[in-house]
């Protein structure tokens, strides 16, 4: 059985048609209304959220929901929450970062100057991360990273750059095991209960709303990171993005992806080179034809 065949089945499963009909509305109006296109997220994990958000509204149909939604702002920017990805942390997945210090840093240093996107960003600890990264390898100077997230209650807090500080912990041993070169509380002073890292991160950082299913190019990148946000659309918008990363990334740019994700089953992977195929880091080579 192929994979769009699974997946097909897994999405049926516990869905009757008139829910999918529901659902199917809800998302068209959506797109329609606010111009939020979740219409090719993978089903099943879009259909959980939306159950959610019912049962948070105290609400009993995903109709009932779509009326809301529709009328009531409020009520879209929590849906909107919900479908967004929040779940990230500094140095997420150390042996990446490792391997793109080791491994591309010594490419991005032969550059004039180094243009890198960080999609899907959520609150900013990843895009931090890799300020860090060229700060101690001398290259922060000349980077300019983007950071984009199409939730902009995310953006603001990743502008912030104010986190819980029982999370530092964690944080400080993903930093070390992705080869941190300095004390990491070097990186953040201490307020109460949060750690606020300090402004020189910030300064070549610029945080702007994009989304990845509708919003089209809008530079030429020497890297592109998007890690963990993919795996929850299908085929079709996947296509789509690789579309997008692939026309908005220099040659040879580097893209790099989730652990659970991969460059294969798109229009574009034969476009691409392993860097590190364990990291999932790419290498563009070649033009698509």
């Amino acid at each position: 059985m192929s994979s769009e065949e699974n997946e097909k089945n897994t999405e049926v499963e516990g869905c009757d048609e008139l829910e999918r009909i529901e659902i199917n509305l809800l998302l068209e109006g959506i797109y329609s209304h606010y111009g939020f296109d979740f219409r090719n997220y993978v089903f099943a994990s879009i259909r959980r959220r939306i159950w959610y958000r019912i049962r948070a509204e105290r609400l009993e149909t995903v109709s009932s929901l779509q009326e809301k939604v529709l009328h009531n702002p409020s009520v879209m920017v929590r849906l909107l929450s919900d479908f967004s990805i929040h779940v990230s942390e500094m140095f997420r997945d150390p042996q990446f970062f490792k391997s793109f210090r080791k491994n591309v840093v010594p490419l991005l240093s032969e550059l004039p100057f180094i243009r890198i996107w960080h999609a899907g960003c959520s609150m900013g600890e990843e895009v931090y991360s890799m300020a860090i990264i060229l700060q101690e390898e001398g290259l922060y100077h000349k980077t300019k990273l983007y950071a984009t997230d199409m939730n902009e209650d995310l953006l603001k807090k990743a502008k912030e750059g104010v986190y819980p500080l029982d999370k530092m912990q964690i944080y400080m041993d993903n930093y070390q095991a992705a080869g941190g070169k300095l004390e990491f509380k070097k990186y953040f002073e201490v307020s109460n209960d949060k750690a606020i890292f300090h402004p020189f991160l910030k300064q070549n950082i610029v945080f702007a709303q994009h989304n990845l299913a509708t919003d089209q190019s809008f530079n030429e990148f020497h890297v592109i990171i998007c890690r963990n946000v993919m795996i929850y659309f299908n085929r079709i918008l996947q296509n789509s993005v690789h579309g997008l990363f692939y026309d908005s990334l220099c040659a040879p740019g580097i893209l790099g992806l989730g652990g659970k994700e991969d460059i294969a089953f798109n229009s574009y992977s034969h476009c691409y080179e392993v860097f590190d195929q364990e990291q999932k880091i790419y290498r563009k080579v070649k033009k698509n034809v």
